[in-house]
């Protein structure tokens, strides 16, 4: 049931002095894109008339199918704390819809709302809650960003060791303006790295969310001076940016993941979601971590994953069993926790993706191997392959070329995505190989 009607929205804008509206949606990268209109277009944004050429957004539609249409989700609807207080600015983030009035196939938002849809058809909601990590670093004398930053603060640090304390608080007291329910916000392990982890939602509108919080985090940042960086991976030596994901399924309000009477309160369908997961793996890392820099933060030593295994309290293997926690009304929850993400992820697909995964795992009673309760990073490469602990990709040719062998995935992408996906990736791979590093000037030039 949606939270706002037509008549609420006119009402919020002429209330607020609302002047401009942003109408947002999201490409097969996760890049946020948006048409800007001022409110005398506000019946045409309500009556999804606003049309914009797709032809020109990056693996979205051919010339001669390029006129595609915004349809507005009225309950995203935000005005943006950070604009003027006269004539201020709002948003809508929005479905894309071929002139025909069918849905876009090249829509990430729509192709997790499909496999949402499965999941309901099953019987189940599915629940996210992310921890988003990024670095604040410095600008240049002309504003670019740089990966300079001053700081020396480590994990849990606070001022004024913590440089980007006030930026941090900053960046909550805007998201909580904005409806976020922010639990917890850290300093993280490296110099200049923080995270800010907000209140679990139901799949859609934590993707929304991600995509909501990247802009405001980055938009904040600069007004302090700053540059806020999702890049997985932006400094030699430290840790990279995870975007951990935290998943539970509830059937009838009751966390589907938890039973008392097993032993890790783990329930059958929640070993069977563990399975799922840990059968796709391979393929879905290429889209829980899309770059060629994505594979730099995967390595031993950083406390990113590299196996694929599970565990209740390890934190080396790639999934983890957290805790559980009882909820206000004294329900418990038990969740799955997906250490390998990072924050270059399209979220829309990469919980699209991991659901399925999942549920196919619930489908077809996929048990999981036995779970590792010791530190992998320090077994031999014979008690790993003892255990048969296989790794993920090492690099992001390898993870599309597992994604092009698993027909779920690439099914739950669509043909569409699917082939424009691989496309870009692998010319990002080709142009990644063909270009000559600092690194290998400073070992070759001289000594060869």
């Amino acid at each position: 049931m949606s939270k706002y009607t037509k008549e609420d929205i006119c009402r919020m804008i002429e209330e607020e002095d609302v002047e401009f509206i942003r109408l947002q949606f999201t490409d097969m990268f996760g890049t946020l894109k948006n048409v800007a209109v001022t409110t005398s277009q506000l019946d045409r944004v309500l009556n999804n008339e606003i049309m914009f050429d797709g032809a020109s957004i990056a693996g979205f539609a051919k010339v001669e199918q390029s006129d595609l249409f915004l349809y507005p989700d009225i309950d995203t609807f935000t005005i943006f704390p950070w604009r003027p207080q006269q004539g201020k600015v709002a948003r809508f983030l929005c479905d894309i819809y071929y002139s025909d009035g069918t849905p876009f196939k090249g829509d990430p938002r729509y192709m997790l709302k499909r496999v949402l849809a499965d999941a309901k058809e099953m019987g189940y909601r599915f629940d996210v809650g992310p921890e988003c990590e990024f670095f604040l670093f410095h600008t240049d004398d002309e504003g670019n960003p740089t990966t300079i930053t001053h700081e020396k603060a480590g994990y849990f640090d606070v001022g004024p060791l913590d440089l980007g304390e006030n930026a941090r608080r900053d960046m909550i007291l805007t998201l909580e303006e904005m409806g976020f329910v922010v639990e917890a916000s850290h300093h993280e392990d490296a110099p200049a790295q923080h995270e800010i982890d907000f209140h679990y939602d139901e799949a859609l509108n934590m993707a929304d969310a991600i995509m909501t919080f990247k802009m405001a985090v980055k938009t904040i940042a600069k007004r302090h001076g700053l540059y806020a960086s999702f890049m997985p991976k932006p400094k030699t030596g430290v840790n990279g940016n995870g975007m951990h994901i935290n998943m539970s399924l509830s059937k009838d309000d009751v966390n589907a993941f938890y039973d008392a009477d097993d032993t890790a309160h783990i329930s059958q369908e929640g070993y069977w979601f563990i399975g799922g997961i840990m059968q796709h793996i391979r393929a879905i890392t290429a889209i829980t971590n899309p770059l060629v820099n994505s594979y730099k933060r995967l390595v031993p030593g950083y406390e990113a994953p590299v196996y694929i295994a599970w565990s209740l309290k390890n934190r080396s293997p790639l999934i983890r069993i957290p805790a559980q926690a009882s909820t206000e009304q004294g329900r418990v929850t038990q969740r799955v926790e997906l250490r390998s993400p990072d924050s270059a992820a399209n979220p829309y697909l990469a919980l699209a993706v991991c659901l399925a995964a999942g549920l196919d795992g619930i489908r077809n009673h996929i048990d999981p191997p036995a779970s590792v309760d010791g530190n992998i990073f320090e077994m031999s490469d014979e008690e790993r392959r003892s255990q048969k602990i296989e790794c993920l990709p090492e690099n992001l040719m390898e993870a599309i070329e597992a994604l092009e062998k698993d027909p779920l995935i690439c099914g739950v992408l669509g043909s569409h995505i699917c082939k424009r996906y691989i496309e870009a990736k692998k010319e990002e791979w080709k142009d990644y190989c063909a270009a000559v590093s600092n690194w290998e000037i400073d070992r070759y030039l001289v000594n060869i």
